[in-house]
C-alpha cells in the first residue's frame, strides 16, 4: 500500500485539527459581526418602513441582533464590575457611597432608566438606528451590571487572609495582586453571576427592544420586539417560534461562552477533592490545543498586556508618600458627592414642587404593597432553592446538567406567560394582586440558586473531610457546615434577587394579552402606567419611592447580614 505524503500526517495532528476549528469559528464570528453591524447606520426611518415581521424566516436575523446587543452589554457590565466593585471593596470611605448607590441603581426599573436616557442616546446619532441601539444596550446593561458588581465586591471582601499574606510575601504590586490573586479568587463566582446576568438580560429584552416612552416609540428588530408583537396580536404560534429561537441562542451561549468559562474558572478554585471530575468544554480544549490561539495569547501578552513580573528586593520597593492614598480617596469621594448632588437638584425640584400630599401617600401605599410581595416571594424562593443549590453544588456532575436548564428558565421572559396568567385570571375570576405576583420572582429567583451553587462548589475539601470524619449528618451538618459556607454567597444572590424582584414588578404587575388588560395594585403598575402616559413627574416620583424603599431595606436588613457574614463565615 503506498504511503501518504507527509503533509497528510501533519493534517492528522490534533493541534492542526483544532487550528482548523478555531479558524472557522473566528471567521464565522467576524462575518456575524459584520452582517449584524450593517444595519446600525441606516436611517431611523427605515424601522418604520420595514416593520417587525412574525415570519419564522426572520428569527435568525432577529436572534443575531439580540445576541450582539446582549454580548456588548455583558462586556460593558464586566468592565463596570472590575472598576466599580474594586473601588468599593478597596476603599472603606468610598464604599459608604458606592454600595448604597449600587443599591439605588439596582432598584431603578429599566423603564425608569429609559424614560430619562432615551432622548440622550437618540441624540448621539440623530436620525440613525445607532442611537436606538445605544439605548437598548444601555437598558440591557442595567439588567446585568449590578448583580455582577455585587458578586465581585463580596468576593474581594472575603479573600482568605493566607492568600493575601502570600501575595505580600511575594511583594506583588497592587496591580499584580489584583490580577494574580483577587480576580482569580473571585472568578468562579463571577462566572456564575455572568450567566445569571445574561439570563436577566433576556428577561427584560422585550422592554429593551420595544422602547415606548410617552410619544417616543422605537421598535428594534430582535427577539424581544418579536415577542411584544406576538403578544399584541395574540399569536401563539409566533410565541412558540420565539421560545424555540431563545432556546437555540441560549444553548449556543452555553456551549461557546459560558461552558468554556466554567471549565477555565475551575483552575482557580481554592480546593479540589482528589479524583474529582473537573468541568470540560470542547471550546476550552480547542483554545488550549490550538496553535493559533496560543500565538494570539503570546502576542497579546507581549504587546498589550505584559503580565511578566519579578520579585523586587526589599530596598527596591517603592515607598508611597504619607497621606497620598488618603488624599486621592477623599478627592474621589468628593467628586462622587458632587455628581450625586448635581443629579439630585433637578429631581428634588421635580418632586417637591409638583407632588401633592395625597399623591405621595398613594405612591407610598403602593410601594408598601409591592414590598410585601417581594418579601414573601424571596422567602419562598430561599426555602425552595437553597437546599437544592447546596445539593447540586456538592455534585459537579449535576452542576453540568442543571446549568443550561437553569439558564434557559432564568432567561424566560415573564411576557411569554402572559397568555396563561391572563386567561386563567379572567376565566376563573381570580384576584390579580395575588396571581400576578409569581411573575415578579420568575426571573429573579435564579440569582439565589446560581449563587448557592457557586458557594457549595467552593466549599474546601478539608472542610468536607472534617465534617465527614466527625460524623456530621442531617440537620447538624446543615447548621454547622453547609449553611455557614454558602451564607455569604446566598446573601449576594438574595440582595440581587430582591432588587430584581422590585425591577420585575414593572413587568409583572401589568399584564396584557391582546385587548385584555389586567393589573395589580403596586408601585410597578404605577410606574408602567406613568411611562405609557409620558408623565415624567410620576415616573420620577415612582422611581424615587422605589429606590428609597430598596435602600432602606438593604441598609437595615441585608447589609447587617452582609457584615455578619464577612466577620463570622470567612473561610480563613
Amino acid at each position: 500500500m503506498p504511503r501518504r505524503p507527509a503533509y497528510f500526517a501533519f493534517l492528522r495532528t490534533s493541534a492542526t485539527r483544532w487550528d482548523g476549528v478555531a479558524f472557522v469559528i473566528v471567521i464565522g464570528v467576524i462575518a456575524f459581526l459584520g452582517e449584524v453591524s450593517r444595519g446600525l447606520f441606516v436611517p431611523l426611518e427605515h424601522l418604520r418602513v420595514a416593520p417587525i415581521s412574525l415570519s419564522p424566516s426572520v428569527l435568525p436575523e432577529y436572534a443575531a441582533r439580540t445576541t450582539l446587543r446582549m454580548l456588548v452589554a455583558l462586556v460593558l457590565s464586566l468592565i463596570f464590575t472590575l472598576t466599580y466593585a474594586t473601588w468599593a471593596a478597596k476603599s472603606a470611605r468610598a464604599a459608604r457611597l458606592l454600595v448604597p448607590l449600587l443599591d439605588i441603581l439596582q432598584s431603578v426599573p429599566i423603564l425608569g432608566f429609559l424614560s430619562v436616557t432615551v432622548v440622550f442616546f437618540m441624540s448621539l446619532a440623530p436620525g440613525r438606528v445607532l442611537g436606538a441601539e445605544f439605548a437598548a444596550i444601555f437598558a440591557i446593561f442595567t439588567s446585568q451590571a449590578w448583580n455582577m458588581a455585587f458578586s465581585f465586591y463580596q468576593s474581594l471582601r472575603t479573600v482568605p487572609v493566607e492568600l493575601t499574606e502570600a501575595a505580600r510575601s511575594f511583594r506583588l504590586s497592587p496591580w499584580m495582586r489584583f490580577w494574580r490573586l483577587e480576580v482569580p479568587f473571585a472568578w468562579p463566582a463571577l462566572v456564575w453571576n455572568m450567566m445569571m446576568s445574561m439570563s436577566g438580560g433576556w428577561f427584560f429584552v422585550v422592554v429593551a427592544e420595544s422602547i415606548s416612552v410617552g410619544h417616543t416609540t422605537v421598535v428594534l428588530p430582535g427577539i424581544g420586539s418579536y415577542i411584544a408583537l406576538a403578544i399584541d396580536q395574540r399569536n401563539l404560534r409566533a410565541i412558540g417560534w420565539a421560545i424555540g429561537a431563545m432556546f437555540v441562542v441560549i444553548l449556543l451561549y452555553d456551549q461557546l461562552l459560558f461552558r468554556p468559562l466554567v471549565a477555565w474558572a475551575d483552575r482557580f478554585r481554592v480546593e479540589q477533592e482528589p479524583g474529582e471530575r473537573t468541568p470540560t468544554s470542547w471550546v476550552h480544549t480547542m483554545l488550549r490545543r490550538s496553535r493559533i490561539a496560543r500565538l494570539f495569547v503570546v502576542v497579546f501578552r507581549r504587546l498589550v498586556w505584559n503580565t511578566r513580573t519579578t520579585i523586587a528586593p526589599a530596598q527596591a520597593l517603592p515607598v508611597a508618600l504619607p497621606g497620598t492614598p488618603r488624599r486621592r480617596d477623599q478627592l474621589g469621594t468628593l467628586v462622587l458627592w458632587l455628581v450625586v448632588i448635581a443629579a439630585l437638584v433637578p429631581i428634588g425640584r421635580t418632586l417637591f414642587l409638583q407632588t401633592t400630599r395625597a399623591e405621595l401617600l398613594d405612591v407610598l401605599a403602593l410601594g408598601g404593597i409591592t414590598a410585601i410581595r417581594v418579601v414573601v416571594l424571596i422567602a419562598l424562593a430561599s426555602v425552595l432553592w437553597v437546599p437544592i443549590g447546596v445539593w447540586v453544588g456538592m455534585r459537579p456532575r449535576w452542576v453540568r446538567i442543571v446549568q443550561p436548564v437553569a439558564q434557559f428558565f432564568a432567561a424566560f421572559p415573564a411576557n411569554l406567560l402572559f397568555p396563561v396568567f391572563v386567561v386563567v385570571i379572567v376565566r376563573w375570576h381570580l384576584h390579580p394582586d395575588i396571581w400576578l405576583s409569581p411573575l415578579m420572582i420568575l426571573g429573579t429567583q435564579w440569582y439565589i440558586l446560581f449563587n448557592v451553587i457557586a458557594g457549595a462548589s467552593a466549599i474546601p475539601a478539608e472542610l468536607r473531610n472534617v465534617s465527614r470524619n466527625f460524623g456530621l449528618t442531617g440537620t447538624l451538618w446543615w447548621r454547622k457546615v453547609a449553611l455557614p459556607a454558602v451564607f455569604p454567597y446566598y446573601l449576594t444572590g438574595a440582595i440581587t434577587a430582591s432588587g430584581g424582584a422590585w425591577n420585575a414588578a414593572i413587568v409583572a404587575e401589568v399584564a396584557s394579552w391582546g385587548p385584555t388588560h389586567i393589573e395589580a395594585h403596586g408601585l410597578g403598575a404605577w410606574i408602567a402606567n406613568a411611562t405609557d402616559r409620558g408623565d415624567f413627574h410620576q415616573i420620577v416620583l415612582g422611581i424615587a419611592t422605589m429606590s428609597v424603599m430598596v435602600v432602606l431595606i438593604n441598609r437595615f436588613f441585608w447589609r447587617r447580614l452582609y457584615a455578619f457574614a464577612e466577620q463570622r463565615y470567612r473561610l480563613d
